[in-house]
């Protein structure tokens, strides 16, 4: 894990983040934002698209939350095999 910056260490990032516009390039499903926050002292990734209430019409954001220490999926997929004798 790395070390935090002086501003870290003097700075509660607990419940806190930040998203910033992302670049979709060619691929319209990316979220239109992305960012990080800090929710019980783990770090997340969050991605954001901009949605339209059917019925309404208003504008909001849809969230998602990914752990950042998280696996990448292909991996976390993989099960332990139990014949290897280490």
């Amino acid at each position: 894990m790395p070390q935090p910056t002086a501003d870290q260490q003097t700075f509660d990032n607990e419940l806190r983040g930040a998203m910033f516009r992302n670049d979709k390039g060619d691929n319209p499903a990316r979220p239109d934002y992305r960012g990080r926050c800090q929710i019980n002292g783990k770090q997340f990734r969050i991605s954001g698209w901009v949605r339209t209430a059917k019925q309404s019409g208003d504008k909001y954001l849809s969230l998602a939350f990914t752990l950042d220490e998280a696996p990448p999926p292909e991996v976390a997929a993989i099960a332990p095999d139990d014949d290897l004798p280490f």
